[in-house]
């Protein structure tokens, strides 16, 4: 059938053979439709889904990328990192461009952790990347990973090896910096001015010069730099032979000669090139007017202020400075108030003026009132408060500062430490250290100086020695501070081979080395050693002694019963004994009764002295123990009358970050019960051991059971009690007294370091006491 239609359409005519061509492709699709069904059903297990062809990314334009690159480089640019970084993501295309903008867009903004995740992710580096990031690692003072991504560099050019030196210098390392400028293949003008300049700028100016001299393709910068290199080191002369031969003198040349004489005490060599300088600008006039404020020409300054065409805020700054330094704080005012373009400097220069003259409150002022503050501001008013006693809201401040996200300078930490030693706080003192280590401030003589000060007088000498020890750039207040820190705690010989120690480093002994080492040999009795370092100081150090000097020896002599030889010392003193000095005759007149030599200095020290409490004490006690309780009763009126009044005593402790103090007889604190109760069981411990407390110590006219109640219960001992009740066994107990400690109580707490097994450190009005198994640092001598 099929056959025959075929037949029938092949004899059709040409109109339709279109027709025919259909009908083949109809009968062809409906034999082969079946076939492909029944081979699909038998090969359907067999068959693999076909995979799509991969998405092919649009193509961006390099004028695109170009935009977002300049996108995040302004976001970076006013801080919006995160808007910069959500720039990024969205890029379906990134060049090196695009990840080095990033990269050094984290470090404009000093996310220094966040660049260096950005470059670690990055997936092909260019030199631009390398340098980018071994620049930021130097600026953030990370010259070990910026070493070692320098030496990881396929290749480097000169912005690299100009990185690596500039990072070396600016970091004192002056070495390695060499090193890095003489291995460079091919050195430029950034190159040779970066040595010179960290030869310059890390005092070496012989090793400049030298360099300088070595080469004559020297630019005005550089001249500049070595010419100012000398000025800060005084070298005048120097500096005027370069300034005299530079082949092209610019701005920075002239203002440098002209502030060096300015600084340095020359104003006629340094109004003469004023006068001569072919342009003036305003560093030009400022330095005019800085050098006559340093000077202390305050009239010259503002004569010269005045006429100044433009002024910027360091012309303000200097002239306000100026008054602020003459106390005449209504001018300064005056000025601060008009001063159209005030910053941040303005605000610190006022603070700190008022701060030293002692006008606290308008410095506070001043400081609640600022717009923006530095660790400047915050280290002025800080040491306001300190230099006036207010220690508690120095330390307020600091805490505040700290959650105010500022962070702290060396100076702000060498007056909070010394704010720890004036209130004996070693706890937080320890805490600061901590913080120094964290930052990296604890290295250096100033920082390290006020450490060592500060566990010196909180009583832990063994830490000031380890600090001592790690300072590397000791100057000469490192040796004086150990020295006299060894010498008040009564370690005499300690001191005194420190001094040798010092003598053999090469540093010269001055007068307050001499004070120290003579205390030393006070405190410890050695009598004969320190008369001979008193007599061979001028011969040996070229020192001449002085009244604190004269003290020492004759409180040294005194100690030691040479009463007749300290006053023979006294009559041949090329001046005039002071308070002092007499009162360092009385102390040893009391200690060896002699009423009659006691009585004649302090005589000496009420007529320069007159409201001096602690002389009317003395003499008081030193009539007490010989027994003459009416000039006792004579030396009180005399007190009252004029108007006189002995300062109570009290000691203190440190526990847990609380002080407690205490008074004699003291019911106030909350464990008064249990340490009453523990001094009760002491006593009874310290009888059967065969102590008995003298009642002749005890300088009041009571009965002697009253006495005996009176020593039981002495400030120190309350301390001492309730430092053993409530500190960990094995810590040392550290109790401050603000007069000296009784000979009773010395007594009693040396035995109580032996029974307790504690070391036991009492500070008080004039010496550390060290009580450990039984026996005293001061060998009873004190």
């Amino acid at each position: 059938m099929i056959l025959r239609k075929l037949s029938s359409a092949s004899l059709a005519t040409s109109s339709g053979a279109s027709c025919h061509s259909m009908h083949l492709r109809l009968l062809h699709s409906s034999c082969i439709r079946p076939l492909k069904k029944q081979q699909f059903r038998r090969n359907f297990h067999n068959l693999k889904p076909k995979r799509s062809p991969p998405a092919i990314a649009p193509i961006v334009s390099d004028s695109t990328i170009v935009q977002w690159n300049t996108t995040i480089t302004n976001y970076m640019r006013s801080g919006q990192c995160d808007s910069a970084l959500r720039m990024f993501e969205k890029m379906s295309q990134r060049t090196s461009v695009s990840w080095n903008a990033m990269i050094s867009g984290y470090l404009m903004n000093n996310r220094f952790d966040l660049a260096r995740q950005m470059f670690e992710k990055m997936p092909e580096r260019d030199l631009v990347s390398w340098n980018v990031m071994i620049t930021g690692c130097v600026r953030n003072g990370n010259l070990g990973m910026a070493r070692k991504l320098f030496d990881q560099m396929p290749e480097r050019d000169a912005v690299s090896w100009n990185a690596m030196l500039s990072g070396y210098a600016q970091n004192g390392y002056v070495e390695e910096a060499r090193i890095i400028f003489d291995r460079m293949p091919n050195k430029n003008s950034i190159s040779w001015n970066g040595i010179l300049a960290a030869y310059v700028q890390n005092g070496r100016i012989d090793d400049a010069r030298k360099l300088f001299e070595s080469n004559s393709a020297w630019d005005v910068i550089s001249w500049n730099c070595l010419m100012g290199g000398y000025v800060r080191k005084k070298k005048l002369v120097d500096a005027r032979w370069l300034f005299d031969r530079i082949p092209v003198r610019d701005e920075v040349s002239w203002n440098t000669m002209i502030s060096g004489y300015a600084q340095n005490g020359q104003l006629p060599e340094a109004q003469k090139l004023f006068d001569e300088s072919p342009v003036r600008d305003v560093y030009t006039w400022t330095a005019m007017v800085s050098g006559y404020v340093q000077n202390g020409m305050l009239d010259e300054a503002r004569r010269v202020f005045d006429e100044m065409p433009v002024k910027n805020p360091v012309s303000w700054n200097a002239i306000i400075a100026g008054y602020m330094q003459c106390k005449n704080i209504d001018v300064a005012k005056e000025l601060f108030d008009a001063m159209p373009c005030k910053n941040v400097s303005s605000w610190n220069t006022m603070i700190t003026g008022f701060a030293q003259s002692s006008l606290i409150d308008l410095a506070r002022d001043l400081f609640d009132k600022m717009p923006r503050r530095d660790c400047i501001s915050w280290g002025a008013i800080i040491a306001g408060y300190a230099h006036l006693g207010h220690n508690e809201e120095a330390l307020r401040l600091f805490v505040e500062m700290k959650r105010d996200g500022e962070k702290a300078n060396r100076s702000i930490f060498s007056c909070i430490l010394s704010t720890c030693a004036e209130i004996t706080s070693l706890e937080l003192g320890n805490q600061l250290h901590a913080q120094l280590f964290k930052v990296g401030l604890g290295s250096g003589w100033y920082v390290g100086n006020a450490l060592l000060a500060m566990y010196c007088k909180c009583g832990n000498i063994d830490q000031a020695y380890i600090i001592f020890e790690e300072i590397a750039d000791k100057d000469i207040v490192s040796w004086n501070t150990i020295i006299a820190g060894y010498a008040r705690h009564g370690f005499g010989k300690e001191a005194l081979r420190i001094f040798e120690s010092m003598k053999r480093s090469g540093v010269k002994p001055d007068e307050v080395t001499m004070v120290g080492v003579l205390s030393a040999c006070s405190h410890s009795g050695l009598v004969d050693t320190g008369t001979e370092y008193f007599y061979t100081m001028d011969r040996d150090y070229g020192i001449t002694a002085n009244s604190k000097h004269y003290t020492c020896m004759i409180d040294l002599l005194g100690r030691a019963g040479r009463l007749d030889d300290a006053q023979n010392l006294m009559k041949n003193m090329p001046f005039e004994p002071d308070a002092a000095t007499w009162g360092a005759l009385l102390g040893a007149s009391r200690i060896y009764g002699n009423t009659e030599l006691g009585e004649k200095a302090a005589e000496m020290v009420f007529q320069m002295e007159p409201n001096n409490a602690g002389m009317y004490i003395l003499l008081s006690n030193l009539y007490a123990a010989s027994g003459r309780w009416a000039d006792v009763g004579t030396m009180r009126l005399k007190m009252r009358d004029s108007g006189v009044k002995k300062v109570p005593g009290y000691s203190w402790l440190h526990v847990q970050n609380k002080i407690h103090t205490f008074s004699v007889g003291d019911s106030t604190h909350p464990e008064t019960a249990r340490i009453y109760a523990y001094l009760e069981e002491m006593d009874f411990r310290l009888k059967k051991e065969g102590y008995i407390s003298s009642p002749k110590l005890v300088l009041h006219d009571v009965e002697e059971e009253e006495k005996e109640h009176m020593l039981k219960y002495h400030s120190e001992k309350l301390a001492v009690a309730f430092g053993i009740l409530n500190t960990q066994a094995g810590r040392p107990i550290r109790v401050f007294k603000n007069l000296r400690v009784c000979t009773n109580c010395h007594n009693v707490i040396k035995h109580m370091s032996k029974i307790v097994g504690r070391l036991i450190i009492v500070r008080d009005s004039h010496r550390f006491h060290h009580f450990r198994d039984g026996v005293c640092s001061c060998g009873d001598y004190w």
